[in-house]
């Protein structure tokens, strides 16, 4: 189950980065084996062109780095927005995350998603309890945080992205159902 969601987790982070077009393109024919034409019916255009919308996502698949999550400048980068979060510093957020940072929430209401370095650190704040009862952690490679409530429940998790010595992605789960299905270490 901990490997399902971990490559669950990467797949959305992916599938995140191609446009509507091409990720349905994309997933229909590579993963459930729709034919082009079928696939160009839906979307309303040729079967050529759902071919081309297909190729196109493949390549930015391919061409999607994994960014270096371990790394000790990523990791800093992580540590300062956490360390802004607490002490509600809004200019030392929008110092650390890119103009187009892209915060993806995992509620139990569904999917909530933030675009934008304003939009992202107006909402951001880390409250002294919850990050008492937090630590870093990696996220399918991904520098992250866990944090757990008083009573030892998992509280929320956080996987960043990092690029250019900014976050550029940001993917949260806070959907208690949603954490208890993850492998995630006991609060410490």
């Amino acid at each position: 189950m901990a490997l399902a969601d971990s490559v669950g987790l990467a797949l959305l982070v992916v599938l995140e980065s191609l446009g509507p077009r091409e990720r349905l393109a994309f997933v229909l024919h590579d993963l459930f084996a729709v034919p082009f034409d079928e696939i160009g019916q839906i979307l309303g255009s040729s079967a050529d062109a759902a071919k081309m919308l297909a190729s196109r996502a493949r390549r930015k698949v391919r061409a999607t780095e994994r960014p270096a999550g371990g790394g000790p400048e990523q990791r800093e980068v992580v540590r300062a927005f956490l360390a802004a979060a607490r002490r509600g510093d809004f200019e030392e957020l929008l110092r650390v995350l890119d103009p187009e940072v892209r915060l993806t929430i995992d509620t139990p209401g569904g999917v909530v998603v933030v675009l934008g370095a304003t939009k992202v650190a107006s909402g951001t704040r880390v409250g002294t309890g919850a990050a008492a009862r937090g630590r870093e952690v990696l996220v399918n490679g991904l520098p992250g945080f866990v944090a757990w409530r008083e009573d030892g429940t998992p509280l929320s998790l956080l996987a960043f992205t990092v690029a250019g010595g900014r976050i550029a992605r940001i993917r949260a789960v806070v959907d208690p159902a949603r954490l208890a299905s993850i492998d995630l270490p006991e609060a410490g």
